[in-house]
């Protein structure tokens, strides 16, 4: 399973971003048998635009193949296109590697 998590840095080790659409880089994280087993971090190329930020991130990250996106904060019209790909999104802060782990051990809310 690939998650997405709006990060504010490249790596496992930065910050979960409170926003979704205008976070600085997306990590996406493959996920087996409660392991995260790949990462890969995407520059998140929609932060700079004046409108509709937060609906071309959520397609950005829909081509990811993404079953789940885990961010602090979302937009309605981002939430929108992520239902339309049945990606569920989760409400999460902290250390990436952390906001995952918990995603894991099923402790994260859902943002409905």
């Amino acid at each position: 399973m690939k998650v997405a998590v709006s990060s504010t840095g490249k790596n496992l080790d930065s910050n979960a971003s409170n926003v979704f659409g205008r976070c600085p880089y997306f990590i996406i994280a493959e996920i087996e048998n409660k392991k995260i087993t790949k990462t890969e971090a995407i520059k998140n190329i929609s932060a700079g635009q004046m409108g509709g930020a937060g609906i071309s991130a959520a397609q950005t990250v829909a081509e990811k193949d993404v079953k789940a996106a885990i961010t602090g904060n979302i937009g309605p019209r981002a939430s929108d296109v992520l239902k339309q790909f049945n990606i569920e999104v989760y409400k999460g802060s902290g250390i990436v590697k952390e906001v995952l782990q918990k995603f894991i051990d099923n402790k994260l809310e859902r943002i409905q």
